[in-house]
């Protein structure tokens, strides 16, 4: 059943008041029309429950802008919804199209900082990588974009597929899948990548949920059940003690990153909850701890570029060669393939916030 306007209400009960569904909520699926974005595809979403987000369809089926009752719950960079074609691929040319949204997918075969390392392409020993790979930039192909009844539910579904792949060398594809029931503020994301190859191949996967003002302002806080922090560097460790503390924008603030092994929940997720108190609301990521494992917290409050990157993965950022040697890199055998679910929502009001600090634990 769906939440409508405070009633809860069977489908016969919704469709005797409406001439279609989009009145309440659905899809809407549109193409930008000026400027370096000219030719993206995109998917609009309404839940019908005061969440709405835009999928980019062309930059890797990742969320851009998304609203929660005209709250915005994304930090949005300047370099807009960047069409793919503008890619650069090397070094750090990746934050040349980082619109931030509310999630950016790093990946298939590379996420991280740029590096050298071991070349999985036929008759080349080593390659170099830049940040965080490709998959963020790539089209998805076989989209699929409505909404169906399924009993009194109305699930409104955006899917596709993304494939990663290169002559002598890695052929991965996500298989993504977006759901959002009629009526609620939340996003169910379910995610599989497949090796079509005939080789083995690194699967890395970062997901880079970003977060920013209003929900993250001075005095919001960050709660996340961990069973260990580890600071990246030494300007992380300097300010270790509030990592989960924010203040106002500050000029020329050098980002501070955290990386976290969370605590697997009774559900046998992990989460985490950027809350801001003063504003009642709060903004979650909960996520498969066996399929995510590892956390990281990108906390940035410079001016302009300020924003929480939650950022659930297979792996921490640290580059591939990092990652093979701490022994965290997934390899994937020929047909071989990962599964994850995310749930990305908002908690708004004293009630649900006190519900969501008892399922961490931390009531």
């Amino acid at each position: 059943m769906a939440l409508i306007n405070g009633k809860v209400l069977t489908r016969e009960e919704i469709l005797r008041r409406v001439g279609d569904i989009s009145q309440l909520g659905g899809v809407r699926s549109f193409e930008y029309n000026d400027g370096p974005e000219k030719g993206v595809r995109a998917v609009e979403v309404n839940s019908g429950g005061g969440l709405s987000y835009t999928v980019l369809v062309d930059r890797g089926m990742d969320l851009a802008s998304t609203f929660y009752k005209g709250v915005s719950l994304s930090w949005r960079s300047a370099t807009g919804n960047l069409a793919p074609s503008f890619f650069e691929p090397a070094k750090l040319g990746w934050l040349r199209g980082f619109h931030g949204g509310l999630m950016n997918t790093c990946g298939l075969s590379y996420a991280g900082a740029p590096g050298i390392d071991k070349s999985t392409l036929l008759f080349l020993d080593e390659e170099e990588f830049g940040l965080h790979g490709r998959a963020s930039y790539i089209p998805a192909s076989n989209v699929y974009a409505d909404g169906l009844w399924q009993g009194d539910d109305y699930l409104i579904t955006v899917s596709g597929k993304v494939k990663e792949a290169v002559v002598f060398g890695d052929k991965l594809v996500l298989f993504r899948k977006i759901f959002t029931r009629l009526g609620e503020k939340s996003i169910l994301i379910e995610d599989e990548v497949i090796n079509e190859g005939w080789q083995d191949t690194p699967c890395m996967l970062l997901y880079h949920i970003n977060v920013g003002y209003p929900i993250l302002d001075e005095g919001s806080e960050y709660l996340v059940p961990v069973e260990k922090t580890v600071a990246r560097d030494a300007q992380a460790a300097d300010g270790e003690a509030e990592w989960n503390r924010f203040h106002a924008p500050q000029k020329e603030y050098f980002e501070k990153v955290y990386l976290h092994t969370p605590r697997t929940l009774a559900d046998g997720n992990g989460a985490a909850l950027l809350l801001n108190q003063t504003m009642e609301l709060g903004f979650y990521a909960k996520f498969n701890t066996d399929a995510l494992p590892y956390l990281t917290q990108w906390k940035m409050l410079g001016e302009g570029e300020y924003v929480l990157g939650i950022e659930p993965g297979n792996c921490f950022p640290l580059g591939r060669k990092a990652e093979r040697g701490a022994g965290r890199l997934v390899v994937l055998k020929p047909g071989q393939s990962w599964k994850v679910r995310l749930e990305l929502g908002v908690v708004d009001g004293t009630a649900e916030i006190a519900q969501f600090r008892k399922y961490m634990g931390l009531a």
